[in-house]
């Protein structure tokens, strides 16, 4: 999907209707919505450092977005991100340990094939599931994602544990040169580079390729698709597998670049905030970096809303599903409405 007025227009209106209604919510807390407003906009977009945290946080929503929108081409509706982003961090971290004494960039060149392997299978599997067995996606992956989390305590509070960590189960950290860098004089760090490139390769596999084209017309319409001789069990299990490999190249920059090592905080809920970007973004790859800046500053001024405003942390957690709530119903009426130049899309289109 190309990014045209229309596809900008719906998810941006979303986007308005849901802060006027998060107005709604902060005032009946007591607390002046204007402020809220210039509060999230100082700690996501207000100065360089801000932006910088933005950057941050919106570096594995670009992949976990990519996640959701690359099955979504294909018909298939995937919520198991958090799963993937897990699977991918602990191959990741297993593949770091394990070739710990190698070259870094060999090392990190593993990680990131571990990363990808673990967090594609997850996916097609959720997949296949669906197309073979007619499993709903969206049931085994909301499963899934739980799986990944318990199998994920179990590694490190076993295997992979490092005794020094006491408090707070983690594994052995990364040695510090096979660790991702950061761009000069920010704290920005490279894991941005793997989501930006991501969502170009992406869109030139979706819009440029005849794999992209046939996965289209797989998810458009299954049975003209089989009419015209197309393997659409194939094209759908393939399209999980590489939306689950992005969400895994999360895991493995959190890994990498964030933590040093595998913990807990690889579940930290960028993969469920994915499944918004991809929905606001329309499933468009290059919507995807959009709006993963977007919500990336939303989330970023979580920690502010508390400082400044007395409101719980989990406030931000309210906003997203707000704004979840505005983007289905504006794909509800989205084609009802007489928008110039736009035309009705489907979710998946």
């Amino acid at each position: 999907m190309k990014l045209k007025g229309p596809d900008l227009f719906v998810p941006l209106g979303a986007v308005a209707a849901a802060m006027l209604v998060f107005g709604v919510f902060c005032a009946a807390l007591g607390v002046n919505p204007l402020g809220v407003y210039a509060s999230l906009w100082k700690a996501g977009f207000g100065s360089w450092y801000s932006w910088q945290n933005t950057l941050v946080r919106a570096s594995p929503l670009l992949l976990c977005g990519l996640c959701t929108a690359l099955p979504a081409r294909a018909g298939i509706i995937v919520i198991g991100n958090e799963g993937a982003v897990v699977v991918g961090g602990l191959g990741a971290i297993t593949a770091g340990l394990s070739t710990a004494q190698m070259p870094s960039l060999v090392s990190l060149t593993f990680m990131v094939l571990a990363a990808m392997l673990c967090g594609g299978l997850w996916i097609a599997f959720s997949v296949a599931l669906q197309h073979y067995r007619g499993v709903s996606a969206v049931i085994s992956g909301l499963l899934l994602n739980y799986l990944a989390i318990a199998l994920m305590n179990q590694l490190i509070e076993g295997p992979l544990r490092d005794p020094s960590s006491f408090n707070s189960p983690a594994t052995f950290p990364l040695p510090l040169d096979h660790r991702l860098g950061f761009f000069s004089g920010t704290h920005v760090h490279h894991g941005l580079l793997f989501g930006v490139i991501g969502c170009l390769v992406a869109w030139f596999l979706v819009e440029r390729t005849t794999f992209g084209f046939s996965m289209k017309v797989a998810g458009g319409n299954v049975r003209t698709a089989k009419l015209v001789g197309l393997p659409v069990g194939r094209l759908v299990v393939m399209a999980g597998f590489l939306g689950g490999a992005c969400a895994g190249i999360a895991g493995m920059v959190e890994v990498a670049a964030v933590h040093g090592r595998g913990n807990e905080s690889l579940n930290a809920g960028y993969g469920y905030t994915g499944i918004l970007v991809a929905f606001l973004a329309r499933q468009s790859p290059l919507g995807v970096m959009l709006f993963s800046v977007l919500v990336g500053g939303l989330v970023a001024g979580s920690g502010m809303l508390q400082r400044a405003h007395d409101l719980p942390d989990a406030t931000i957690t309210v906003l997203e599903g707000t704004l979840f709530l505005f983007i289905l119903l504006s794909d509800t009426v989205y084609g009802r409405l007489k928008i110039p130049g736009g035309k009705a899309n489907a979710v998946a289109a």
